[in-house]
């Protein structure tokens, strides 16, 4: 068997659409699901928006059972997963469960989930405590659930790397599959939008803090001044390319490269070791720079760490030298789903022949030499693209996927 690892299905919960369908022609149109907070009065708040997913109805796509015991991010982790294993054909039915794995990210945990019973001890006392708390608010109970609902026995973890877990989460389900694990679920989802998560999103000092969806979150744009949390993300299904061909599965695409590096000053954008992320993923890979034909940047929003970020891209292509853009301005920063969702669009983008728009953004800034992707889709024919995430606490990854003949 070869040790190519291929994307055989895909689940997305986004802001912008549910499931892979909506979520991709929503972000091709440049539709953004950025708008003011609903589930709860963000008035006290300094950031009164975020990317919330407004059509989930929790009862229609996860099982009654489960609702109980479960935070939202849970649900949104559930329904991906049911939705990736549909896309790639059901393969887990004809395997041995030690022969299939998961493994996630997690940057939040079930927060909403854990303010709510908080609440419920402070305010009445423990007997009003549910039992799942022992558990729903963890970081690692999508891996558990999506486990014990697909009876998935082999490899199983998670990642805790914020915005750069996603990544990580997906290099190594691919090491699993190298290893020989038949099949592996993977990749991340967060929904911390409630009081409790904001107030931890806000202490980071990373937030904008305008109330004009359209103007709020400008990455590489002379107005950028910060970003706006979202929620959601993207599961995927990893499986050895020629097992995969084998049993005549639709492959989405290669995961070819990985590369990771920690940042001494993240908070300030100087000493970053991102150079060194990318260029391990395109060794990994195989590449060199002019092997990569889209670029899925990971947009901080703000002015320091973008100007670090298009250094390092110009650095690697070259000033202007290959197209950028980052469709989480449609979506919000989705913490450890925003990765998954990131590599999603690049392979869709390579099977597609377009690049999807950086919304909103009209004033690219100066000093960040890149060739943003800005107003509409941009057409552009290429067999790899390469996505960068970067982490709050100086994580940094880099992953590399290629278009496949099948």
């Amino acid at each position: 068997m070869t040790t190519a690892v291929v994307v055989t299905g895909i689940g997305v919960v986004a802001p912008n659409g549910l499931g892979l369908d909506a979520y991709w022609t929503a972000t091709l149109k440049g539709e953004s699901g950025i708008g003011r907070i609903t589930r709860f009065d963000p008035g006290r708040y300094p950031s009164p928006l975020a990317g919330e997913v407004t059509d989930f109805v929790v009862r229609d796509h996860v099982p009654g059972r489960l609702v109980a015991q479960t935070d939202r991010t849970t649900r949104f982790a559930i329904a991906g997963a049911d939705w990736a294993l549909a896309d790639a054909g059901a393969p887990e039915a004809d395997l041995d469960p030690l022969d299939r794995g998961v493994i996630t990210a997690g940057a939040s945990g079930g927060f909403e989930f854990g303010q709510r019973e908080l609440e419920n001890l402070w305010g009445k006392d423990p007997r009003h405590v549910s039992p799942y708390m022992s558990f729903a608010w963890f970081y690692a109970v999508n891996s558990g659930q999506i486990s014990i609902r697909h009876d998935l026995r082999g490899p199983t973890g998670v990642f805790v790397t914020e915005q750069a877990g996603g990544l990580d989460a997906i290099a190594h389900a691919r090491r699993r599959v190298r290893a020989g694990t038949r099949l592996m679920l993977t990749g991340g989802m967060d929904a911390s939008l409630c009081p409790y998560g904001l107030s931890a999103q806000l202490a980071a000092r990373f937030l904008s803090d305008r109330d004009d969806p359209a103007r709020a979150y400008l990455p590489f744009d002379r107005d950028a001044a910060g970003h706006v949390p979202g929620e959601g993300g993207a599961i995927l299904v990893l499986e050895d390319a020629g097992r995969a061909r084998e049993r005549g599965a639709r492959v989405h695409g290669e995961i070819s490269g990985y590369g990771a590096s920690f940042d001494p000053h993240p908070a300030t954008g100087r000493g970053t070791t991102l150079r060194r992320a990318v260029d391990g993923a395109l060794a990994d890979a195989g590449l060199d720079a002019s092997g990569i034909d889209v670029v899925l940047a990971d947009g901080a929003g703000s002015p320091a760490l973008d100007r670090a970020e298009a250094a390092v891209l110009t650095e690697v292509f070259g000033p202007y030298g290959v197209p950028v853009t980052v469709p989480k301005t449609m979506t919000g920063r989705l913490y450890s789903g925003a990765a998954p969702l990131d590599v999603t669009a690049a392979l869709l983008a390579l099977r597609d022949g377009v690049i999807p728009p950086t919304a909103h953004v009209d004033r690219p800034a100066e000093d960040c030499a890149v060739d943003l992707v800005t107003g509409t889709a941009r057409p552009f024919t290429g067999r790899a693209a390469l996505v960068v995430a970067r982490g709050h606490g100086g994580f940094n990854s880099a992953m590399v996927v290629r278009r496949t003949s099948s």
